[in-house]
């Protein structure tokens, strides 16, 4: 009977009380790996465009269009000054590396195919014999790379994001899109080093005064328009 009482009493939990947690266990297990899928489906790039992508993307290619086929004015070498860097900066800018190298890809095949939308309304593959060649195929890269340099900059800088975005154009410009206009000055109009770079040099002084009209432009509409940013809605505190 002691036994009895003692055994009773004692406080050690019956083999029997075993299921009540196994019980909750499970349920735990479900709900973290609910909860982990569901990180791992938001944290997911993107991989396909939306309408909205495609639309901008057709919107700025034919921007750069009308950018190129406004008169320029006409240097030496043959190589005209126009508007077309402003629209491919201000293009990477705002739609960022992917869409943006897309958009002035999709122009520069427009033009290769034969839509006049090139300076002078030219378009088809002679332009590729052209002095202004390496400057053209430069445009779709540069449109990818200040696109890459801005989404950096809107991501971890809060302050004088103008200066910055004009950093990123105007190294894009004298990184990508120089370099590549000399090339195609050298074999197209056949000149060496040193009289391409002078010819080249002559589109310096608007290429800053373009840059930086892109800066202000692309400032204006990320405050406009924040969900236009490349990397907007990270950039928000």
């Amino acid at each position: 009977m002691n036994n009895t009482r003692a055994n009773a009493a004692d406080p050690t939990p019956a083999a029997g009380s075993g299921p009540a947690t196994a019980k909750t266990s499970p349920d735990g297990g479900v709900r973290a790996a609910a909860g982990a899928h569901q990180g791992r489906e938001r944290s997911a790039p993107r991989r396909s465009w939306t309408p909205t992508d495609l639309s901008l993307i057709a919107v700025f290619a034919a921007l750069t269009a009308v950018f190129s086929i406004l008169p320029g004015i006409p240097l030496g070498a043959g190589v005209p000054l126009t508007l077309q860097t402003l629209a491919v900066m201000l293009t990477g800018m705002i739609l960022g590396p992917g869409r943006g190298a897309a958009a002035v890809g999709l122009f520069l095949l427009a033009g290769l195919a034969g839509l006049p939308v090139f300076s002078g309304f030219r378009g088809g593959l002679g332009v590729l014999a052209a002095p202004s060649a390496g400057y053209l195929l430069s445009f779709p890269v540069a449109a990818f790379v200040v696109g890459v340099l801005s989404a950096v900059v809107l991501r971890r800088i809060s302050r004088a994001r103008y200066v910055w975005l004009f950093a990123a154009a105007i190294t894009t410009s004298f990184l990508v899109v120089h370099p590549a206009g000399i090339t195609g000055l050298m074999v197209n109009a056949h000149l060496d080093f040193s009289a391409a770079l002078a010819a080249d040099m002559a589109f310096w002084p608007g290429d800053v005064l373009k840059n930086l009209l892109a800066a202000a432009v692309a400032v204006s509409v990320f405050k406009a328009f924040p969900g236009m940013a490349p990397a907007g809605r990270r950039t928000r505190r």
